[in-house]
């Protein structure tokens, strides 16, 4: 199975809920645009269940708007995890 995140996406578009601030400082967070981040719920802004720095087309081809200042959260999944699989599950993938 290709594991390759950039064929997949589907851990960016499973949960509005997921993609939440935990370990991150302050100075680590004012890194990410504004435009992405939804301070009131201490997360990645979302698009239903999609994070809005998800470009492309889930399970096609996928690239993070913000990939080299990513939440801890979206660095700690990883190809073919529990969590992986889960959303892509969800995916049909």
């Amino acid at each position: 199975m290709d594991w390759s995140c950039q064929a997949c996406g589907a851990c960016c578009a499973t949960s509005a809920e997921w993609p939440r601030f935990s370990l991150e400082s302050d100075e680590v967070l004012a890194l990410i645009p504004a435009a992405f981040v939804d301070d009131p719920n201490g997360r990645m802004r979302c698009e239903g269940d999609r994070c809005s720095a998800l470009l492309g087309e889930v399970g096609k081809a996928t690239a993070c708007a913000v990939y080299t200042v990513r939440p801890e959260v979206c660095r700690t999944c990883q190809p073919g995890d529990p969590e992986c699989r889960m959303a892509r599950a969800r995916h049909g993938l």
